[in-house]
Protein backbone atom coordinates (compact mmCIF):
# COMPACT_ATOMS: atom_id res chain seq x y z
CA UNK A 1 0.00 0.00 0.00
CA UNK A 2 1.63 3.30 -0.88
CA UNK A 3 2.21 5.68 2.20
CA UNK A 4 -0.25 8.39 1.96
CA UNK A 5 -1.35 10.71 4.93
CA UNK A 6 -4.79 11.00 3.78
CA UNK A 7 -5.31 6.97 4.29
CA UNK A 8 -6.52 6.09 7.82
CA UNK A 9 -7.07 9.41 9.31
CA UNK A 10 -8.70 8.29 12.36
CA UNK A 11 -5.08 6.69 13.79
CA UNK A 12 -3.19 9.55 11.97
CA UNK A 13 -4.91 11.83 14.47
CA UNK A 14 -3.57 10.40 17.32
CA UNK A 15 0.08 11.06 16.38
CA UNK A 16 1.96 14.02 17.27
CA UNK A 17 4.07 15.67 14.59
CA UNK A 18 6.71 17.00 17.15
CA UNK A 19 7.84 16.21 20.30
CA UNK A 20 11.33 16.97 22.49
CA UNK A 21 12.91 18.22 19.03
CA UNK A 22 12.23 15.06 16.61
CA UNK A 23 9.82 15.78 13.68
CA UNK A 24 7.64 13.86 12.01
CA UNK A 25 9.54 12.56 8.88
CA UNK A 26 7.94 12.30 5.51
CA UNK A 27 4.70 11.15 4.49
CA UNK A 28 3.04 8.44 6.88
CA UNK A 29 2.46 4.35 5.48
CA UNK A 30 -0.50 2.27 5.71
CA UNK A 31 -0.45 -1.34 6.23
CA UNK A 32 -2.97 -4.03 6.18
CA UNK A 33 -3.44 -7.67 7.06
CA UNK A 34 -2.41 -8.40 2.93
CA UNK A 35 0.80 -5.61 2.82
CA UNK A 36 1.92 -5.72 6.35
CA UNK A 37 4.58 -8.40 5.11
CA UNK A 38 6.51 -5.41 3.10
CA UNK A 39 6.96 -3.46 6.25
CA UNK A 40 7.90 -6.52 8.53
CA UNK A 41 7.97 -10.04 6.88
CA UNK A 42 8.23 -12.44 9.95
CA UNK A 43 6.43 -10.84 12.52
CA UNK A 44 3.59 -10.30 10.34
CA UNK A 45 1.96 -13.31 10.88
CA UNK A 46 1.50 -12.37 14.85
CA UNK A 47 -0.65 -9.46 14.13
CA UNK A 48 -2.82 -11.19 11.57
CA UNK A 49 -3.12 -13.82 13.80
CA UNK A 50 -4.93 -10.97 16.92
CA UNK A 51 -7.19 -9.72 13.65
CA UNK A 52 -5.55 -6.72 12.76
CA UNK A 53 -7.18 -4.26 10.61
CA UNK A 54 -4.85 -2.02 9.88
CA UNK A 55 -1.23 -0.22 10.84
CA UNK A 56 0.11 3.64 10.21
CA UNK A 57 3.63 4.32 10.69
CA UNK A 58 5.21 7.44 11.08
CA UNK A 59 9.05 8.40 11.38
CA UNK A 60 10.48 11.53 13.58
CA UNK A 61 13.63 12.50 12.79
CA UNK A 62 16.19 15.13 14.67
CA UNK A 63 19.55 16.05 13.51
CA UNK A 64 22.20 14.28 15.60
CA UNK A 65 20.33 11.84 17.10
CA UNK A 66 19.04 8.08 16.35
CA UNK A 67 15.47 8.23 14.18
CA UNK A 68 12.69 7.19 15.54
CA UNK A 69 9.51 5.21 14.53
CA UNK A 70 6.00 5.20 15.56
CA UNK A 71 3.94 1.63 14.71
CA UNK A 72 0.05 2.08 15.56
CA UNK A 73 -1.89 -0.78 15.20
CA UNK A 74 -5.87 -0.83 14.75
CA UNK A 75 -6.81 -4.30 16.07
CA UNK A 76 -10.35 -3.44 15.79
CA UNK A 77 -11.18 -4.90 19.93
CA UNK A 78 -9.74 -4.37 22.89
CA UNK A 79 -8.92 -7.93 23.78
CA UNK A 80 -7.23 -7.75 20.79
CA UNK A 81 -4.41 -4.90 21.55
CA UNK A 82 -4.44 -6.48 24.79
CA UNK A 83 -3.31 -9.69 22.92
CA UNK A 84 -0.89 -8.48 20.74
CA UNK A 85 0.86 -6.38 23.66
CA UNK A 86 0.70 -9.69 26.17
CA UNK A 87 2.83 -11.49 22.99
CA UNK A 88 5.90 -10.08 24.87
CA UNK A 89 6.12 -8.73 27.89
CA UNK A 90 9.87 -8.14 28.32
CA UNK A 91 11.03 -5.08 29.45
CA UNK A 92 10.58 -2.64 32.56
CA UNK A 93 6.92 -2.08 33.27
CA UNK A 94 4.98 1.21 32.99
CA UNK A 95 2.27 3.14 33.37
CA UNK A 96 1.27 4.34 29.84
CA UNK A 97 -1.65 3.38 28.17
CA UNK A 98 -3.49 0.53 29.78
CA UNK A 99 -0.52 -1.17 29.82
CA UNK A 100 3.45 -0.82 28.78
CA UNK A 101 6.77 -1.93 28.50
CA UNK A 102 10.08 -0.73 27.41
CA UNK A 103 12.90 -2.49 27.15
CA UNK A 104 16.34 -1.02 24.64
CA UNK A 105 14.34 2.01 23.38
CA UNK A 106 10.94 0.48 22.44
CA UNK A 107 8.09 1.24 24.21
CA UNK A 108 5.05 -1.10 23.79
CA UNK A 109 1.57 -0.33 24.93
CA UNK A 110 -1.75 -0.80 24.47
CA UNK A 111 -5.48 1.36 24.58
CA UNK A 112 -8.55 0.89 23.50
CA UNK A 113 -8.96 -1.32 20.46
CA UNK A 114 -4.87 0.15 20.01
CA UNK A 115 -1.45 -0.93 20.20
CA UNK A 116 1.25 1.11 19.54
CA UNK A 117 4.81 0.27 19.27
CA UNK A 118 7.79 3.36 19.54
CA UNK A 119 11.09 2.40 18.68
CA UNK A 120 14.25 4.15 18.69
CA UNK A 121 17.01 3.11 16.32
CA UNK A 122 19.64 3.25 18.86
CA UNK A 123 19.08 4.05 22.34
CA UNK A 124 20.62 7.43 24.46
CA UNK A 125 19.28 9.57 27.20
CA UNK A 126 17.58 11.71 24.96
CA UNK A 127 16.00 8.93 22.92
CA UNK A 128 14.51 7.44 25.58
CA UNK A 129 12.85 10.12 27.32
CA UNK A 130 11.50 11.39 23.65
CA UNK A 131 9.95 7.73 22.96
CA UNK A 132 8.45 7.53 26.50
CA UNK A 133 7.19 11.44 26.09
CA UNK A 134 5.76 10.14 22.24
CA UNK A 135 3.99 7.17 24.13
CA UNK A 136 2.36 9.36 26.86
CA UNK A 137 1.22 11.90 24.31
CA UNK A 138 -0.47 9.53 21.83
CA UNK A 139 -1.62 7.38 24.68
CA UNK A 140 -3.32 10.70 25.81
CA UNK A 141 -4.70 11.40 22.41
CA UNK A 142 -6.46 8.42 22.81
CA UNK A 143 -10.35 8.72 24.20
CA UNK A 144 -11.39 5.52 24.98
CA UNK A 145 -10.09 2.75 27.25
CA UNK A 146 -11.31 -1.32 26.58
CA UNK A 147 -11.86 -4.20 28.37
CA UNK A 148 -9.59 -6.87 29.18
CA UNK A 149 -10.38 -10.37 28.30
CA UNK A 150 -13.18 -11.85 30.07
CA UNK A 151 -11.24 -15.15 30.67
CA UNK A 152 -9.29 -13.25 33.13
CA UNK A 153 -11.69 -13.30 35.53
CA UNK A 154 -11.70 -16.96 35.89
CA UNK A 155 -8.45 -17.47 37.02
CA UNK A 156 -7.86 -18.29 40.85
CA UNK A 157 -6.09 -15.63 42.84
CA UNK A 158 -3.32 -17.55 43.68
CA UNK A 159 -2.18 -16.65 40.06
CA UNK A 160 -0.47 -13.09 38.99
CA UNK A 161 -2.20 -11.79 35.39
CA UNK A 162 1.52 -9.65 34.91
CA UNK A 163 2.61 -12.82 32.85
CA UNK A 164 -1.12 -14.02 31.40
CA UNK A 165 -1.02 -14.21 27.32
CA UNK A 166 -4.03 -13.94 25.86
CA UNK A 167 -4.37 -15.43 22.05
CA UNK A 168 -6.58 -17.40 19.60
CA UNK A 169 -4.14 -19.99 17.62
CA UNK A 170 -2.32 -22.46 17.64
CA UNK A 171 0.59 -20.51 16.29
CA UNK A 172 0.86 -18.13 19.17
CA UNK A 173 -0.18 -20.96 22.09
CA UNK A 174 3.21 -23.29 20.57
CA UNK A 175 4.86 -19.74 20.33
CA UNK A 176 4.58 -19.65 24.21
CA UNK A 177 4.25 -23.13 25.69
CA UNK A 178 4.79 -25.77 23.06
CA UNK A 179 1.88 -28.63 23.42
CA UNK A 180 1.88 -30.66 20.31
CA UNK A 181 3.02 -29.66 16.31
CA UNK A 182 -0.62 -31.03 15.44
CA UNK A 183 -3.44 -28.23 16.44
CA UNK A 184 -5.22 -30.89 19.00
CA UNK A 185 -7.09 -28.35 20.59
CA UNK A 186 -8.56 -26.90 17.43
CA UNK A 187 -8.01 -23.14 17.95
CA UNK A 188 -8.37 -20.89 15.54
CA UNK A 189 -9.37 -17.07 15.04
CA UNK A 190 -13.04 -17.66 16.71
CA UNK A 191 -12.11 -19.45 19.72
CA UNK A 192 -10.64 -17.16 22.70
CA UNK A 193 -7.76 -18.30 24.98
CA UNK A 194 -5.12 -17.47 27.83
CA UNK A 195 -1.87 -19.01 28.92
CA UNK A 196 -1.06 -17.76 32.99
CA UNK A 197 2.14 -19.62 34.48
CA UNK A 198 2.34 -19.96 38.26
CA UNK A 199 4.52 -18.38 39.56
CA UNK A 200 5.90 -19.87 42.90
CA UNK A 201 7.89 -18.12 45.88
CA UNK A 202 11.23 -20.08 44.34
CA UNK A 203 11.08 -18.04 41.19
CA UNK A 204 10.34 -21.61 39.04
CA UNK A 205 7.44 -21.49 36.83
CA UNK A 206 6.42 -24.73 35.24
CA UNK A 207 2.64 -25.50 36.38
CA UNK A 208 0.32 -23.14 33.56
CA UNK A 209 -3.04 -23.29 33.01
CA UNK A 210 -4.90 -22.85 29.42
CA UNK A 211 -7.93 -21.90 29.71
CA UNK A 212 -10.49 -21.98 26.33
CA UNK A 213 -13.57 -20.35 24.65
CA UNK A 214 -14.96 -22.19 22.26
CA UNK A 215 -17.90 -20.19 19.46
CA UNK A 216 -20.18 -23.52 20.71
CA UNK A 217 -20.26 -26.18 22.75
CA UNK A 218 -20.19 -28.40 19.74
CA UNK A 219 -16.50 -27.03 18.56
CA UNK A 220 -16.01 -27.15 22.51
CA UNK A 221 -16.52 -31.44 21.75
CA UNK A 222 -14.63 -32.09 19.36
CA UNK A 223 -11.62 -30.31 20.83
CA UNK A 224 -11.65 -32.15 23.90
CA UNK A 225 -11.80 -35.13 22.15
CA UNK A 226 -9.04 -34.58 19.99
CA UNK A 227 -6.97 -34.15 23.19
CA UNK A 228 -7.92 -36.50 25.14
CA UNK A 229 -6.88 -38.79 21.36
CA UNK A 230 -3.44 -37.37 21.24
CA UNK A 231 -2.58 -36.05 24.88
CA UNK A 232 -3.73 -38.66 27.24
CA UNK A 233 -5.63 -41.78 25.75
CA UNK A 234 -5.26 -43.92 28.28
CA UNK A 235 -5.84 -41.04 31.62
CA UNK A 236 -6.35 -42.40 34.94
CA UNK A 237 -8.45 -40.71 36.35
CA UNK A 238 -10.32 -40.33 32.87
CA UNK A 239 -8.93 -36.43 32.23
CA UNK A 240 -6.04 -36.49 34.03
CA UNK A 241 -2.49 -38.41 33.13
CA UNK A 242 1.34 -38.32 35.29
CA UNK A 243 3.60 -37.41 32.46
CA UNK A 244 7.23 -38.57 32.42
CA UNK A 245 8.56 -35.90 34.91
CA UNK A 246 5.79 -37.37 37.23
CA UNK A 247 4.11 -33.88 37.47
CA UNK A 248 -0.19 -34.07 36.56
CA UNK A 249 -1.86 -32.49 33.14
CA UNK A 250 -5.80 -32.50 33.50
CA UNK A 251 -8.67 -31.62 31.16
CA UNK A 252 -11.80 -30.37 32.30
CA UNK A 253 -14.77 -29.55 29.79
CA UNK A 254 -17.62 -26.51 30.97
CA UNK A 255 -19.78 -25.92 27.88
CA UNK A 256 -18.32 -23.88 25.52
CA UNK A 257 -14.94 -24.03 27.68
CA UNK A 258 -12.12 -25.71 28.41
CA UNK A 259 -9.73 -25.99 31.79
CA UNK A 260 -6.58 -26.91 31.57
CA UNK A 261 -3.28 -27.50 33.35
CA UNK A 262 0.21 -28.87 33.22
CA UNK A 263 2.57 -29.76 35.22
CA UNK A 264 0.59 -29.79 38.46
CA UNK A 265 2.80 -31.05 41.65
CA UNK A 266 0.04 -33.52 42.13
CA UNK A 267 -3.29 -35.06 41.36
CA UNK A 268 -4.97 -33.34 44.03
CA UNK A 269 -3.61 -29.73 43.14
CA UNK A 270 -4.55 -30.52 39.54
CA UNK A 271 -8.19 -31.12 40.22
CA UNK A 272 -8.67 -28.26 42.11
CA UNK A 273 -7.51 -26.15 40.24
CA UNK A 274 -9.69 -27.53 37.79
CA UNK A 275 -12.84 -27.03 40.04
CA UNK A 276 -12.04 -23.97 41.27
CA UNK A 277 -12.25 -22.31 37.60
CA UNK A 278 -15.42 -24.28 36.82
CA UNK A 279 -17.13 -22.62 40.03
CA UNK A 280 -15.52 -19.19 38.52
CA UNK A 281 -17.33 -19.54 35.21
CA UNK A 282 -20.81 -20.36 37.60
CA UNK A 283 -20.31 -17.51 39.55
CA UNK A 284 -19.84 -15.36 36.57
CA UNK A 285 -22.27 -16.46 34.97
CA UNK A 286 -24.74 -15.58 37.59
CA UNK A 287 -23.89 -12.36 37.49
CA UNK A 288 -21.56 -12.52 40.39
CA UNK A 289 -18.76 -10.00 41.02
CA UNK A 290 -15.02 -12.06 40.93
Amino acid sequence: MAPNDEDSPALGRFLPREVNGWEASGRDETYDPESIFDYIDGAGEVYRAYNFQSLRVRRFRKQGQPAITVDFFDMESPADAFGVFTHDLEGERLAIGQGATYKGGLLSFWKGPYFVSVYAEGETPETKVAVLQLGRKIASAIPVEGEKPELLKLVPVAFSLDEARFFHTHLILNYHFFIASENILRLDRTTDALLVPFRSEAGKNRLHLLLIRYPDEGKQAQAYESFIRAYMPDASPPGFVRTEDETWTGIRPKKNYLFLVFHAPSLDQAESLLAEIEERVEALRGGQCL
